[in-house]
């Protein structure tokens, strides 16, 4: 099972964006207000649960809590922020996004798997 890695700095951001060319990562933008956020959460992991793609670096940001880098991501994808999102960045470059209940266990796994 993979697991997901939350993240709370510009420079965390910095890195995985920067290593983005070696190992793709996949992160979902989570809000710990919102119903709809939550049930992103729970599609999240449980996509996870079922052996997912072991190249890629899973990470979370609550966008709340973390504004600053839910903030960067948002200017160094060219992703216009939305929560929850999730964001397949590789090369840095977004290359798929979807937000609110298009995040789903089915949609992963057509895109990433």
């Amino acid at each position: 099972m993979a697991q997901w890695k939350e993240i709370t700095t510009t420079e965390e951001w910095a890195e995985k964006f920067a290593a983005s060319s070696d190992k793709p990562v996949v992160v979902l933008k989570h809000s710990t207000t919102c119903p709809v956020s939550a049930n992103a959460l729970d599609e999240f992991e449980a996509y996870l649960q079922k052996e997912p793609n072991a190249d890629v670096d899973y990470i979370l940001v609550k966008v709340i809590e973390s504004r600053p880098v839910s903030n960067l991501i948002a200017e160094d994808t060219g992703v216009k922020h939305a929560s929850p999102q999730i964001l397949y960045v590789k090369n840095k470059e977004a290359v798929w996004n979807t937000s609110h209940w298009s995040v789903t266990q089915a949609h992963m796994r057509a895109v990433l798997d």
